[in-house]
């Protein structure tokens, strides 16, 4: 699987002051859990960014934005950000203050018992 190390280090950084934060391979990259819920990706030079169907809708708008689709099917919590819509050390701090206020609102998803 290859993703972008620079990217995955700079979130972890980014993420290092909660308590409760969990990397997982998933989405051709590594995806950061917090509380136990998907909160943002690195998905190979991407970000993926579970921010909220209202966000969403503001958030497309932006340059290097586009929905995440899934199977032919759009998801609506989820952003794609492509790198140069966070090269800006103030942008990539958007992304994921937007994906952690998100969060707390998030549905965990079922365990696999």
């Amino acid at each position: 699987m290859s993703y972008d190390k620079n990217l995955s280090d700079r979130l972890r950084e980014s993420l290092a002051h909660l308590p409760d934060v969990k990397e997982k391979e998933m989405f051709s990259g590594v995806c950061f859990m917090v509380d136990g819920k998907m909160c943002i990706c690195v998905s190979r030079e991407n970000l993926l960014c579970r921010i909220g169907g209202d966000a969403m809708e503001t958030a497309v708008e932006r340059h290097g934005c586009s929905q995440m689709v899934m199977n032919g099917r759009p998801m609506k919590d989820y952003v794609y950000v492509s790198p140069e819509a966070f090269d800006k050390p103030e942008d990539f701090d958007h992304w994921v203050e937007l994906c952690l206020e998100f969060n707390p609102k998030a549905k965990a998803s079922k365990k696999k018992g």
